[in-house]
């Protein structure tokens, strides 16, 4: 976990309070401030060429920042937005890929997901397709008893782990790649393989392992778990929220069913722990990673109120959008103004993933 995660993006918060359970969730209106607020932000602080934070992470900040944005109904014909587009499209590289000098999956991934939103009228239907054929060119290939085999690391020669390969999920399923693809099917396998869950979905020897606490929750990756600071001093590895979160949410985005035992054993953990004040397993550090991938994941589980262990419902999208509320800096940005080795000192990412993060905590209409 030395590699550059720029789009991993950590971050320091204090404890803020919660809503008692049972208020409603966040009103549209209420929502479309906070971003109508973090996106002015972003507009003052757009470069000439339509990015954010290009020199440091290429075109990865400017995909999230417009996939964000689109889907809080941003028209593709807003200026910042189609300045961002065009800078996406100039990204694009002859083998498919959208990216710079490093992280092609992930910066790919979330770029192929920007244009997902954007593509009115098929306008980026090859574009997308070239991604997503990269991206598949991108994933281990090894032997199937190879714990690597089917997961996805920043580049083809780096080793998998669960972060990349659920946004290479995500990112393949936008492309409207079939759910039964080999590519997803083995990334579902590969997914598997982190999580606590011993059996026939894992037969890793660190899953074995598991403490009762970290049972059907996942970590960050099952290569190598020897340099892990993850490790439990038996030789487990320790579950993780931002990615058990990330886990459930590729599983039930790729039609695994909510009775399959991968599915309610995360779940089973989720409820063990929730909590929008820490990132399990991380404390303070993630907490942005953690509120988007908790966003989706809520949202495909389809709970509206969500029982916790104590079976204390959770009114879990205003509680979100309680702790964004919060958050939020006077100017509209968002950061993490002391860790900058995962990215999130840069208001440009952590303002990307509020808003994007945001997008799930309006109920879709019925």
């Amino acid at each position: 976990m030395n590699r550059p995660r720029i789009l991993i993006g950590f971050f320091c918060a204090a404890v803020v309070g919660l809503p008692s359970a049972g208020a409603a969730d966040p009103d549209a209106k209420d929502v479309k401030a906070i971003v109508d607020r973090a996106a002015e932000y972003l507009r003052k602080h757009q470069a000439a060429d339509g990015s954010w934070s290009a020199k440091t992470t290429g075109p990865g900040v400017t995909a999230v920042v417009v996939a964000g944005l689109l889907r809080q109904g941003y028209s593709a014909d807003d200026p910042m937005v189609a300045k961002a587009l065009d800078y996406l499209e100039k990204s694009v590289k002859k083998d498919g890929g959208i990216y710079d000098k490093a992280l092609a999956n992930y910066t790919t991934s979330v770029a192929l997901m920007a244009f997902h939103e954007a593509n009115t009228g098929g306008k980026y239907d090859k574009l997308i397709k070239n991604a997503s054929l990269f991206l598949k060119g991108l994933q281990s290939d090894a032997d199937p008893k190879d714990p690597r085999s089917g997961g996805v690391g920043y580049d083809k020669s780096s080793r998998p782990d669960l972060s990349n390969t659920q946004f290479f999920v995500e990112a393949l399923l936008a492309a409207g790649v079939p759910k039964d693809d080999p590519a997803v099917q083995n990334a579902l396998k590969f997914i598997g393989r982190c999580q606590n869950l011993p059996g026939e979905t894992n037969d890793q020897p660190f899953a074995k392992k598991a403490k009762p606490e970290d049972l059907g929750g996942l970590t960050y990756t099952p290569i190598d778990p020897d340099d892990s600071k993850h490790k439990t001093p038996d030789g487990g590895l320790r579950s993780l929220g931002a990615m058990t979160y990330g886990g459930l949410k590729s599983f039930l985005y790729a039609g695994v069913g909510k009775d399959d035992p991968r599915v309610q054993a995360a779940v089973k953990w989720i409820r063990a722990h929730y909590t929008l004040t820490e990132n399990p397993g991380m404390g303070q550090a993630g907490l942005f990673y953690y509120y988007h991938t908790f966003a989706k994941a809520m949202a495909a589980l389809g709970e509206d109120q969500f029982a916790d262990a104590k079976d204390v419902k959770h009114d879990w999208r205003q509680e979100l959008f309680a702790v964004l509320k919060k958050l939020q800096k006077e100017d509209g940005s968002f950061v993490n103004p002391t860790d900058r080795a995962f990215g999130e000192a840069d208001p440009n990412l952590a303002t990307a993933f509020a808003i994007l993060t945001l997008s799930h905590t309006t109920p879709p209409k019925k």
